[in-house]
């Protein structure tokens, strides 16, 4: 088992989780974050700090295509172990529907 980033981090990018993570498996993209799936001890402790609620076990059904975008992204995106900046507008976007969709973006973030 391990964890995974769905799209309700897109635009939230709270990075609470990164602040807790004993492994520093968190990868940074423009808009949300990723774990990596081989780094991941399934400790969990990341599950309740995120305001979004993005992150799940993925031993939850119909999770397999966040897991393979958890893996292929980690693989590119720089490691993040520090909270930076929650963009202006993520108390307005959590929650929203259909994120994957509308703004998701390949391109990585700034690490830390």
């Amino acid at each position: 088992m391990t964890y995974v980033v769905t799209d309700a981090c897109i635009r939230c990018k709270y990075m609470d989780c990164v602040e807790v993570c004993p492994v520093d498996c968190f990868y940074e993209g423009e808009n949300m974050l990723v774990i990596n799936p081989n780094e991941c001890i399934d400790c969990g402790v990341c599950e309740p700090e995120c305001p979004a609620e993005a992150i799940l076990p993925d031993t939850e059904n119909g999770l397999e295509k966040w897991l393979e975008l958890n893996r292929t992204y980690s693989e590119q995106w720089p490691n993040i172990t520090t909270k930076g900046d929650v963009p202006a507008d993520a108390d307005e976007r959590k929650g929203e529907d259909g994120k994957f969709e509308k703004y998701f973006s390949a391109n990585p973030g700034t690490g830390s």
